[in-house]
C-alpha cells in the first residue's frame, strides 16, 4: 500500500502550545470578542471554544472574567518601546508630526473597535481600576509624545502634560468618529491631529534653563 494513502494516515497532531503562546492566543481571542460586543455579552465559555481551550484554562491565566477585561485594558493602551516606534527623523517638525500622527492611527486601526471601546470607558463602566489603568497610560503617552516632539525637557511641566492630555483626548475622539461613526476618513482625521500637533507643539511652554 503507498505510503501516501491518506485513508491509513494518522491525522496531524495539534501542536501542543507553550504558556506564554496559550495565554496570548486567549487575550488575542478576547480582544476580538470585547471589541465586537458589549462586556456583558461575552461569555467565557463562547471564548474559551473560539480560542480552542478549556474555560479553565481561562480562570488559570486569567482569573475572573473582569480580570481578563482588564488585561485586554492593558494591552489596549501599552505603548510600544521607544525603538519600536517607526517615527522617521525629519528635517522640518511638520514631517516629524506627520510621522508621529500616522504612527498613532496605525496604532488605532491595529484593534479598532476595542481601542476605541476602552479608552472611551464603554465596558464595565465606572470601574475604578480601569480608570486607574487608563491614567496611568495617559501619562506614559503623555510622556512620549514630549519625546517625540523633541521637548523632554517639559516630562515634568504640569502644563505642558496638560496640553499633551488634552490633544489626547481629540485623539480618542478622532478614533471614535473615524473606526466606529465612520462620519471622517482616515485622511481627514490625520490631517486634523497632524494640524493641532502643530498648534500644541507651538505653544508648548518654554523649557526651564537647566
Amino acid at each position: 500500500m503507498s505510503p501516501l494513502d491518506t485513508d491509513t494516515q494518522d491525522p496531524p497532531r495539534r501542536r501542543r502550545l507553550e504558556p506564554d503562546e496559550r495565554r496570548a492566543q486567549i487575550l488575542a481571542c478576547a480582544i476580538d470578542m470585547f471589541g465586537e460586543r458589549p462586556y456583558a455579552a461575552v461569555s467565557t465559555a463562547e471564548l474559551a471554544a473560539r480560542a480552542g481551550v478549556a474555560r479553565g484554562l481561562i480562570n488559570h491565566y486569567f482569573g475572573t472574567k473582569r480580570d481578563l477585561y482588564l488585561a485586554v485594558v492593558r494591552r489596549m493602551v501599552t505603548l510600544p518601546r521607544q525603538d519600536r516606534i517607526a517615527v522617521p527623523a525629519a528635517s522640518t517638525r511638520r514631517e516629524r508630526v506627520d510621522g508621529i500622527v500616522a504612527w498613532l492611527l496605525d496604532t488605532i486601526a491595529e484593534h479598532g473597535s476595542t481601542w476605541v471601546k476602552v479608552t472611551s470607558h464603554e465596558g464595565v463602566g465606572d470601574d475604578p481600576e480601569v480608570q486607574h489603568i487608563l491614567d496611568l497610560a495617559d501619562n506614559a503617552a503623555a510622556e512620549r509624545m514630549l519625546l517625540m516632539i523633541g521637548r523632554p525637557d517639559l516630562a515634568d511641566s504640569a502644563p505642558a502634560r496638560a496640553q499633551i492630555l488634552a490633544y489626547a483626548g481629540m485623539v480618542k475622539v478622532a478614533g471614535r468618529e473615524w473606526i466606529v461613526r465612520a462620519t471622517l476618513s482616515r485622511e481627514q482625521v490625520h490631517r486634523l491631529l497632524a494640524e493641532t500637533l502643530m498648534t500644541v507643539a507651538e505653544t508648548l511652554p518654554a523649557g526651564e534653563a537647566s
